[in-house]
């Protein structure tokens, strides 16, 4: 008996340095659990662009939205953990786990984590239509509106569900949730006046806050240069606090080494001039963390996610 036991240690020790030396062997996908056009995409493209040079494989994005991420995410946690499938997730990874009563999977032990990889900055934005220059006057204008007010999300559990319904909480103002499946979707029915407000990206809204047919009324983070002179939610609407970040996983029981080099190649092509100079005039902070750090961070994020949606009183949809 102990002879076989050894010989099975020996032969997972002997698998998994075997495949970490041949990967990739094909072609690496990067799952977006979001439709084109936000900003998942844009750094999923950059990725794709930039890392076969190194990898020497092909690198495609598939757009896999719905079900407020959970299909993609749930394909992921099921796939082969040889790192030749990811995912590059947001903060709802971890938010779903308060917003739905069952998952098919588990945020923290069905995933290895690569590298926490950027946060975006958000915004309260409105319809440049609404008779309102601050938050204060928003919320004041919201409390009269017997047909109600509406909001836009990318999905049940995206950042902007969370970040309003935050919102809501803190300030009593009422509001109607419009779930799309990302920015694609919400920004075009934002700028034709058919839903309210959002707490969203900048980078996509920016735009059309320039073209003046949106405004933007306060930071949901820190003060940005991009929208210089506008305030920040917090010094409006005390306690307000919204995480925000995003990153690549890939399934549980991938081969430490392979980890390390997807950590590697995807910290370079963060890291470089190129990629920086794309992505921060959109509001694109790049982090470009360590696994350990990832790992650690997703563990507190859900955390404290569970506690902010308990705290707010914020049902659950599904």
């Amino acid at each position: 008996m102990y002879r076989i036991i050894l010989a099975v240690f020996t032969s997972v020790a002997i698998v998994q340095p075997s495949m970490a030396q041949t990967f990739p062997n094909r072609t690496v996908r990067i799952l977006v659990p979001l439709p084109p056009g936000g900003s998942n995409d844009l750094v999923a493209r950059i990725f794709s662009e930039r890392l076969p040079a190194t990898l020497g494989q092909a690198v495609i994005v598939e757009n896999r939205p719905g079900g407020s991420g959970n299909a993609a995410t749930e394909f992921v946690a099921h796939s082969a953990p040889d790192g030749h499938t990811l995912i590059l997730a947001n903060t709802a990874h971890v938010v779903n786990a308060a917003f739905f009563k069952t998952l098919p999977y588990d945020p923290i032990k069905d995933f290895s984590a690569v590298t926490m990889a950027y946060a975006v900055a958000f915004a309260l934005v409105i319809n440049a239509s609404i008779p309102a220059n601050t938050t204060q006057e928003f919320i004041a204008w919201a409390k009269t509106q017997e047909k109600g007010v509406t909001y836009a999300s990318a999905g049940v559990g995206a950042p902007h569900h969370l970040a309003m319904e935050m919102f809501q909480s803190l300030t009593g103002a009422k509001m109607l949730h419009i779930p799309y499946k990302g920015a694609g979707q919400f920004v075009p029915e934002m700028v034709a006046g058919r839903v309210d407000s959002v707490i969203g990206a900048i980078n996509s809204l920016i735009p059309h806050i320039k073209a003046g047919k949106l405004r933007a009324l306060a930071m949901a983070g820190r003060e940005n240069p991009l929208l210089p002179g506008v305030p920040t939610l917090a010094s409006g609407v005390p306690g307000f606090d919204l995480d925000n970040w995003t990153g690549i996983l890939a399934p549980a029981g991938t081969p430490a080494p392979i980890v390390q080099r997807l950590n590697a190649e995807f910290v370079r092509v963060l890291k470089s001039p190129e990629t920086a100079e794309r992505l921060i005039p959109q509001g694109i902070d790049i982090v470009a963390s360590t696994p350990e750090y990832f790992s650690d961070a997703l563990k507190v994020y859900l955390a404290k996610s569970g506690k902010l949606v308990r705290d707010a009183g914020i049902k659950i949809d599904q």
